[in-house]
């Protein structure tokens, strides 16, 4: 009977891209076997995680070849795309998720995405290696590659994403995510959607891309009225499912569900019922901005998207704890700037919820 090993990694970066390390635990029946972890140099998150995967896989098939390995990790990114259900877009990521399939037979790995707090073992070890070296003996480690990027000449792909305009669950700040309820906009929503058009097309963007929910596609119709550009719909920049709470009032969630309720107050791992969790949502706003920017270097995008997306996408790009979203809020049919260098998806932000649009 094969030995069933289990296998958590984690990767991070100060800065992504930053000082980065990755760790990976191999356990059997709980009990851990054997432990590794390494600093990286500079690299960005998703390295770090691909790193750590393909550390710990081959930590377990040097303690087995014939194991069947269960991979369990925080990053649904890496999850989806080693499972086959998230293309990979990215020349390095391919690398490496090639480099990790070849490590153990194919048929005796399954990946399970898991929340952060899961994997926390993973996560302390990467972290005492990346604070691990004296300080007195540290050259400086570089954090700032904005400032020579800036000056390169290298040409970013710019990319705005826009809110949708106000819909009639806006003001009561309900629950709207990617149920069926799927509201209209309002008429202020409209005037919104106008106005978001006016100003896109001073921008004088190459490609227009849009949610498929109703609110977003007519904020998008607008758009492509104004800029002449087709709408390209994808799934991928729908609003977080808030699954059983859609449509619900906050004080109908907490006074119908108030043990959930508090626990997704309390993080951004927790996934409500039948949902859909803030990680998952970053990882999947990371994912089409990465997507976007490889497939159209040097092109302005216009994205048209919901507050979930927007928000979880702006915590990342800036480095910040996950838990900072908690103190993001983005405006209907506010615009939102970042810049994707092609040379390394090395991302900046540029602007946020700008509306002075909306004031006139």
């Amino acid at each position: 009977m094969a030995r069933k090993l289990t296998v958590t990694a984690d990767g991070g970066s100060r800065g992504n891209p930053g000082p980065a390390a990755f760790g990976a635990v191999v356990y059997e029946n709980g009990k851990t076997l054997e432990e590794v972890a390494e600093t990286i140099g500079v690299a960005s998150n998703n390295v770090a995680e691909y790193r750590g995967l393909i550390a710990g896989l081959t930590a377990a098939h040097e303690i087995d070849a014939t194991a069947e390995i269960e991979v369990r990790m925080d990053s649904k990114l890496v999850v989806e795309q080693m499972s086959g259900r998230w293309q990979i877009k990215h020349p390095d990521m391919k690398k490496l998720a090639f480099q990790a399939r070849d490590i153990h037979p194919r048929e005796l790995i399954t990946f399970t995405w898991i929340p952060r707090e899961e994997n926390s073992h993973a996560d302390r070890i990467l972290n005492d290696v990346l604070d691990g070296a004296p300080s007195s003996a540290r050259e400086p480690i570089q954090q700032n590659f904005l400032m020579e990027r800036l000056i390169s000449g290298e040409e970013p792909t710019t990319i705005y994403l826009i809110r949708h305009g106000e819909t009639i669950l806006t003001p009561a700040r309900k629950f709207s995510g990617s149920g069926p309820l799927n509201p209209e906009l309002t008429d202020i929503g409209i005037s919104q959607a106008e106005a978001v058009a006016k100003e896109i097309v001073k921008l004088k963007p190459d490609l227009l891309f849009s949610s498929p929910l109703r609110r977003t596609q007519e904020t998008a119709a607008r758009i492509s009225a104004s800029t002449k550009l087709e709408i390209i719909t994808q799934d991928i920049w729908i609003e977080q499912s808030f699954g059983k709470w859609d449509g619900m009032s906050v004080a109908e969630v907490s006074a119908e569900f108030p043990a959930e309720y508090k626990h997704w107050l309390a993080g951004t791992s927790y996934i409500p019922p039948e949902g859909e969790s803030y990680d998952e949502v970053t990882a999947r706003a990371l994912e089409g901005i990465d997507q976007v920017a490889t497939e159209n270097p040097g092109k302005k995008i216009v994205v048209v998207t919901h507050n979930g997306i927007i928000k979880t996408a702006v915590a990342a790009i800036i480095g910040a704890r996950p838990e900072s979203i908690f103190h993001i809020d983005i405006s209907p049919c506010s615009i939102t700037t970042i810049s994707v260098w092609p040379s390394d998806n090395l991302m900046a932000l540029r602007g946020c919820n700008e509306r002075g649009h909306l004031r006139g």
